[in-house]
């Protein structure tokens, strides 16, 4: 589906377009449904989630209740997470450059640049984090006790790899997925054996503290809310169905993945900090076990924190975090640069002062970044009908040009609705989501569309603004030869 336009810009000279936030076409979706589940049991082992676990047993649930409570809310954010995947899967578009449509040409920097600087922090995390269990290694095998030199080299690798391309991150959750499995089974028998030793039950252990399940599941909720809006960047590379007018036929490939791979692993890795806790009562079982492991032990526990935090960075935050700064400007920033740059600006934070705060951190994010799910669901459903006139995503005065680039309904939706969460952050999800939808819905109906119309919109929402459904894909004229754009 090639769209023309006088007055379009060349390539070279059109700041809206680079090569890596084009839209895929059919042929250039790689990622198979074990390659998008695997990406996802990566994904969701990340130590932040052993402390989630361990949250709720001092808070007094009981493990199965936490095990439940954190299965049920992440089986929540897959449903989420499908709404928003359509947007990858349909029309094969990245994230920030959706943002075009709800908040207009430049106005899609402000949201997605949010979501970028949180991505990149979070790289910066992880990577702190694997840096620590590296030195560990390094200083038990090696002799060598300095772990700002393993963060420089655990950083340069995980920024080389995710630069290869979506192929050289499928392979390495590939590779990831089941040895972060089964290190875990070993983990948690590890803990379990601790706890008989101390002549407790883990099963039937309840802690004094009366932490609501509500709490708890709205936290995890706020975990994920930055995966949950930029789920196309992963989606957009995945295999579907051409010519699927069926939702379920065109997303089946992913279901297994958000319904399954991110519900259950999170779910367990939740439950092992919780063990953790009940068993030694310090919710990170790293810590736990390092102490008193020797040799091969050490040496899998290590890995399994390497390959956790490498597995995430590469999908969760390295490929969000550089198609934003891709997305801010196409004409100085190419992929592999984003990527490059993504790395300097998580380290640049200090991350290992942002574990202080972890959960302050997460709660005033989510509430922003929540607030832009609701804002998305509400353009791509309620608004547009998932049309989407995807042409003019990449003009510079075309209809996403709105008032000087910038869509007051987006913005001031996502201001105020984003304002409000943060004033409850344990709630941040609650508030965020609907408000924003909300919002946004009655400004772009109410004042928006009469000033600005929308092509999908006043042509009756016609099929011509669709790509997969009707079989086919959208390919911006002039943009240049793609032959390899699978690889970006």
């Amino acid at each position: 589906m090639t769209v023309t336009s006088e007055g379009s810009l060349a390539p070279d000279r059109n700041p809206l377009i680079e090569e890596s936030i084009l839209p895929t076409s059919l042929d250039q979706r790689p990622i198979g449904a074990w390659g998008y589940a695997w990406i996802w049991v990566g994904i969701a082992v990340i130590i932040a989630t052993y402390s989630l676990g361990a949250t709720g047993a001092g808070g007094g649930i009981a493990l199965t209740d936490i095990i439940l409570t954190i299965f049920l809310a992440n089986l929540a954010l897959g449903v989420f997470m499908l709404l928003t995947a359509d947007i990858g899967t349909e029309h094969g578009l990245p994230f920030a450059v959706y943002l075009r449509a709800p908040f207009g040409i430049h106005g899609t920097h402000l949201p997605s640049l949010s979501r970028g600087l949180v991505a990149a922090m979070w790289f910066g995390i992880q990577t702190y984090l694997g840096a620590i269990a590296l030195n560990g290694i390094g200083s038990y095998f090696l002799g060598i006790d300095n772990w700002v030199i393993w963060y420089v080299l655990f950083a340069a690798v995980q920024i080389i790899n995710t630069a290869a391309g979506i192929k050289a991150v499928e392979k390495l959750a590939a590779l990831a997925a089941p040895a972060i499995i089964a290190i875990s089974v070993w983990m948690y028998y590890a803990l379990d054996g601790i706890a008989e030793v101390k002549g407790i039950n883990i099963w039937t252990f309840r802690a004094t503290g009366e932490m609501s399940l509500l709490v708890l599941f709205v936290a995890n909720l706020g975990f994920w809310s930055t995966m949950a809006i930029d789920i196309p960047n992963l989606t957009r590379f995945v295999k579907t169905t051409p010519g699927a007018r069926s939702f379920v036929t065109r997303n089946r490939t992913i279901f297994a993945g958000q319904l399954i791979a991110l519900p259950v692993t999170q779910a367990v890795i939740a439950g092992i900090g919780a063990v953790s806790w009940i068993a030694t009562g310090n919710w990170n079982p790293i810590e736990v076990i390092q102490a008193d492991a020797h040799g091969l032990a050490l040496l899998a526990l290590l890995a399994l924190v390497v390959l956790a935090q490498w597995s995430t960075n590469n999908s969760a935050n390295l490929i969000p975090a550089a198609l934003t700064f891709v997305n801010a400007a196409p004409r100085l920033v190419d992929y592999r640069i984003g990527v490059a740059l993504a790395g300097v600006v998580g380290t640049l934070c200090f991350p290992w002062a942002i574990l202080d705060n972890l959960f302050a951190f997460l709660g005033y994010y989510g509430a922003f970044l929540s607030a832009i799910g609701g804002i998305m669901v509400a353009d791509y459903y309620l608004v547009r009908r998932r049309r989407l006139n995807v042409p003019d995503l990449y003009r510079v005065n075309g209809q996403f040009r709105y008032a000087g680039g910038f869509n007051v309904a987006g913005l001031g939706a996502w201001l105020v609705a984003g304002g409000v969460a943060a004033l409850q952050p344990q709630y941040a999800v609650l508030i965020g989501f609907p408000l924003g939808l909300v919002l946004y819905t009655a400004l772009m109906r109410a004042f928006v569309l009469r000033a600005h119309p929308q092509a999908e919109i006043t042509s009756g929402f016609s099929d011509a603004f669709l790509a997969t459904s009707r079989g086919t894909s959208w390919s911006i004229a002039g943009a240049g030869t793609r032959h390899e754009r699978e690889d970006l």
